[in-house]
């Protein structure tokens, strides 16, 4: 009988406490575990451990400053969490979008980097609107990262954010609390039934959706186990709720407004062959900064 695979080492404590050797043995513990990134997080565990930036734990590491061992104790048990593969976001509580911070936790998906350039899209597109205060909705909004910065960024625009998970609803609302954007709007809604009273009236509309085909479980276990499954499964091809978005945005935007959607790399045809079998105009695919196939943008 093949002997069991050993766990990964704990961080040995028992050398000197300097925030060096500590991240050391961080990186090493998380690299046997295959976390990807190892030395980001080892930081960023650390920096959440001590109430510092990154940045700051880089300077103390340099400077060969010492590190209390309550504080090591402490890293030493999030460390374990995140071997196990436990998102480091759900650890920290805190998930980074543009220039955001933004609460997370069980329940809610976590917002991606590559959706940072999504938003750019109904950003830019808000931007050009040659009104006092164009409105935007953003539909499945989550943890509300996408309203929260069209919100910010065009400051004269007003903007919806709804969201149709109760366990998701809940961080919606408490990071656009403490977003101080008054002029940001959470609604609770099914998203077909979202907002009848701005029908024909809405300049941008964004999404993004739950697109993974039911099929095509995902390989990262922080996605896999952590990431609340109405917020990544869209049917049997992924693009159940796309379907309804297309529907929904027809909806709600005048002619000439703009829908935004992200998607994975593979359906940027398919999405653009179903737009432009509901009637929209000019769909366009843009790629990410990978030079993947991520969003797709459609005019009323």
């Amino acid at each position: 009988m093949p002997p069991e695979t050993p766990a990964p080492a704990r961080p040995d404590d028992s050398g000197p406490l300097t925030v060096r050797s500590v991240l050391e043995r961080v990186v090493a513990v998380l690299s046997a575990a295959g976390v990807p990134d190892p030395e980001v997080d080892a930081e960023l565990l650390l920096g959440h451990v001590l109430g510092v930036s990154r940045g700051r734990v880089q300077a103390l590491a340099v400077m060969g400053s010492s590190l209390e061992a309550a504080d090591a104790d402490q890293l030493r048990a999030l460390t374990e969490r995140r071997a196990a593969r436990e998102p480091l976001q759900h650890i920290t509580g805190r998930a980074a979008f543009r220039s955001l911070e933004l609460a997370v936790g069980p329940g809610v998906f976590v917002p991606r980097p590559e959706t940072e350039q999504v938003a750019q899209f109904a950003i830019d597109a808000l931007r050009s609107v040659p009104a006092p205060a164009p409105v935007a909705v953003d539909l499945g909004t989550g943890s509300g990262a996408i309203a929260i910065a069209l919100a910010t960024e065009v400051p004269h625009a007003r903007v919806f954010a709804v969201e149709n998970s109760p366990e998701a609803y809940v961080w919606t609302r408490r990071n656009v609390d403490e977003s101080g954007a008054g002029n940001l709007r959470p609604v609770f809604i099914d998203l077909a039934d979202a907002l009848p009273e701005l029908d024909g009236t809405v300049d941008v509309v964004i999404s993004n959706p739950p697109y993974v085909p039911d099929a095509a479980v995902p390989r990262d276990p922080e996605v896999r186990l952590y990431d609340p499954a109405a917020a990544l499964y869209g049917g049997e091809d992924g693009l159940d709720v796309v379907r309804t978005i297309s529907r929904v945005a027809q909806r709600l935007l005048h002619p000439g407004g703009t829908l935004v959607l992200e998607h994975g790399e593979l359906q940027g045809a398919a999405i653009r062959e179903l737009l432009t079998a509901d009637g929209w105009r000019a769909a366009a695919t843009h790629r990410d900064l990978t030079t993947r196939d991520r969003a797709t943008t459609a005019l009323r």
